[in-house]
């Protein structure tokens, strides 16, 4: 059985609202195990023998079909979220600095995310699927992550301050 987080892009922001016990208790009856989420953004911890692509779909078919709307799940094992989380190379969250990672599915929009330069304030870090962004600048996602990025929208996925729940 592997352990995932799994992360909804777009819950509970711009329209789509979803109870977390609501969507954790389709995806256990979808028949995934441990399912519990963190937080009212979409992230969801749960086991599977499946591999992540099939994880993906599933829950993608799961949450399109109980919620009606048009579900986005990047899904990574459990290993490689708490690798990202323990080498995270920025400061923790501080009243005027803002910690986010862009999690990315598509290998195309994963190379135009990583050739945006850093903007003023921001410190930025890269990994194999994901990239890590650090701002002093206002209290607001990274810029990627604006109504301007739409052709990423269903391919990457921001959060800030990654639970602690994903650490050792």
């Amino acid at each position: 059985m592997t352990h995932y987080a799994a992360f909804l892009r777009g819950v509970n922001v711009g329209g789509v609202n979803l109870k977390m016990a609501e969507v954790a208790a389709a995806l256990s009856a979808a028949g995934f195990s441990a399912v519990r989420t963190l937080l009212a953004s979409g992230n969801v911890l749960l086991e599977s023998p499946s591999d992540a692509g099939v994880v993906r779909g599933k829950a993608e078919a799961v949450l399109r079909e109980k919620f009606g709307y048009d579900a986005w799940v990047l899904v990574y094992d459990i290993d490689t979220v708490r690798a990202i989380v323990d080498g995270y190379p920025f400061e923790p969250d501080r009243a005027a600095h803002q910690s986010y990672v862009t999690f990315v599915s598509d290998r195309a929009v994963f190379d135009e995310l990583a050739a945006l330069q850093a903007g003023p304030g921001e410190k930025i870090s890269r990994g194999p699927t994901w990239r890590a962004s650090s701002t002093g600048r206002s209290p607001r996602a990274p810029r990627w992550t604006a109504p301007s990025a739409r052709p990423w929208v269903s391919r990457a996925t921001s959060r800030r301050r990654l639970p602690a729940t994903y650490a050792r």
